[in-house]
């Protein structure tokens, strides 16, 4: 998928930014991102979503990576890591939109045993970073990319049209995005 040294340099990365190191953390960032981008692009078009779901999806997957960090098991790849959450996060792009994706079982394997690693840190991380948003932005946040409802179930769930429930999404994972990048330096 990637090269090996890039993927060398970012697990090194990642692995200080583990260890408290918050310029390793944002160099992480910086170095993934435009890969990130081309990947859910990439992943998007065999996929059949349009492209302008592409920056979305990054954002969550940034959003995902900062939350999930702890799950990461640094004696083994990040690419596979980063690889199934940009998957986890175009299939839930998908479902929201209301198309059904099937994903084989060996897809998700490592990824499994990863999240059960994460324990309640991870969770205690999810609320602390939604409770600096707007009590709307949290719910609506919770509904689409915690719980797995589609904007359209969100929308009727909250009285709000579609689009403004996919604005309120940008935003909020905007802000989510911009206090990740905040905490990081």
């Amino acid at each position: 998928m990637w090269d090996q040294g890039l993927e060398q340099e970012w697990a090194d990365l990642m692995r200080m930014a583990l260890a408290g190191d918050s310029a390793a953390y944002r160099q992480f960032l910086l170095c993934i991102t435009p890969h990130l981008r081309a990947m859910a692009r990439s992943r998007c078009r065999t996929l059949g979503a349009p492209d302008s779901e592409t920056e979305d999806i990054v954002q969550e997957v940034l959003l995902a990576i900062h939350l999930k960090r702890g799950s990461w098991d640094s004696s083994r790849p990040i690419g596979p890591w980063i690889g199934a959450i940009v998957r986890n996060k175009i299939i839930d792009a998908l479902r929201r939109r209301g198309r059904r994706t099937n994903v084989p079982i060996e897809d998700v394997m490592d990824t499994l045993a990863a999240e059960e690693q994460a324990g309640g840190l991870a969770q205690l991380d999810i609320d602390s970073h939604l409770a600096t948003l707007k009590r709307r932005q949290q719910d609506i946040v919770r509904s689409i990319s915690i719980d797995g409802d589609s904007i359209r179930e969100t929308a009727n769930r909250f009285k709000m049209t579609e689009g403004a429930v996919r604005v309120a999404l940008h935003r909020a994972l905007k802000s989510l995005a911009q206090l990740c990048r905040i905490q990081s330096t």
